[in-house]
């Protein structure tokens, strides 16, 4: 075993070693890129904590960083609860993500099992052309077609609708990720062994027998895949919920109300000439660390998902 070693590295190219470097450098440009954005935030979120205790931050019931000048003013250390945030969040991407999984799942199913071969070549550009429409022309939908939809329905029958609401952003956010499952869980299905659907047909299933109970079950880790990375981009809009759903802190689950996101106050905090040794301003790295540890939190539970189903399978 050392021998056939040593006899490859000598029979070696001289430009694989380069290429290989150049491999190893590229993976531990991505590692360090990442360990800098974590020790940035956890840095500046310390800095914060020192400032506003983790219990208020966490479990606070009020949104208010709009601190004052001066010490003798009304409202001076402001009010940094981030419950309302997290609510306003999770709230607008359960409302994309419940419109976006079955519409994204039945497209890919349709054009994967039983749309021609002129359908496919039609439908599946057509899905891929809404996932590089910019996210502010979704908010211009939404703010100009959907919410008004919304508000005229909600008053025929007695509703009363906000102008900015939750569920209008949560739609037109739902429309925006169609693509991105659609098109990964088609991939996925397509890379089922097409033996598995001949062997369940020969075995008498019916066609949709065969999707339901084989076809499915087999691509079933790739399209967790595809619904996790449809909700990490959900949670991480920010264009569609500022211009459909305002910037309201609101702690409701009311979905014809308005409400805010973490990625929103992000980016209010950070706008404009700012001093970073407020807690207003450090605030908005605290929260991106919180939706940082989310999001990891979400991608480890999607993996040990993956996990068991592919056990289960195997």
């Amino acid at each position: 075993m050392d021998n056939a070693g040593i006899v490859s590295r000598r029979t070696r190219r001289p430009g694989e070693s380069l290429v290989l470097l150049v491999l190893l450098l590229s993976a531990l440009v991505a590692v360090a890129v990442t360990l800098g954005i974590i020790f940035s935030l956890a840095l500046e979120t310390w800095q914060f904590f020192q400032k506003v205790p983790v219990g208020e931050f966490l479990f606070g019931l009020k949104w208010s960083p709009q601190t004052a000048i001066r010490t003798d003013q009304v409202a001076a250390s402001g009010s940094f609860g981030a419950v309302p945030l997290i609510t306003g969040t999770l709230l607008i991407s359960t409302i994309a993500m419940a419109v976006a999984t079955p519409l994204g799942l039945a497209s890919a199913i349709y054009l994967s099992e039983y749309a021609g071969a002129r359908a496919r070549a039609l439908i599946k550009p057509l899905l891929e052309i809404l996932a590089g429409i910019p996210t502010v022309v979704y908010g211009f939908f939404a703010a100009l077609i959907i919410a008004p939809v919304l508000r005229a329905a909600g008053t025929g029958i007695g509703l009363q609708v906000a102008s900015e609401s939750a569920l209008a952003a949560g739609l037109a956010m739902g429309i925006m990720i169609v693509p991105v499952i659609s098109s990964l869980s088609d991939d996925m299905i397509n890379a089922v062994p097409q033996t598995l659907r001949d062997a369940s047909l020969g075995m008498g299933a019916t066609r949709s027998e065969t999707i339901r109970k084989v076809v499915l079950p087999a691509a079933l880790p790739g399209i967790a895949g595809s619904l996790l990375l449809a909700a990490s981009r959900a949670i991480g809009e920010t264009m569609i919920v500022v211009m459909a759903a305002g910037m309201a802190a609101n702690l409701t689950v009311n979905p014809l109300a308005a409400v805010t996101t973490v990625t929103v106050q992000i980016v209010a905090l950070l706008t404009g000439d700012q001093e970073f040794d407020s807690a207003k301003t450090l605030s908005a790295f605290a929260l991106g660390m919180l939706l940082f540890l989310v999001t990891l939190a979400l991608n480890v539970i999607a993996q040990k998902i993956v996990k068991h189903f592919r056990e289960q399978y195997d």
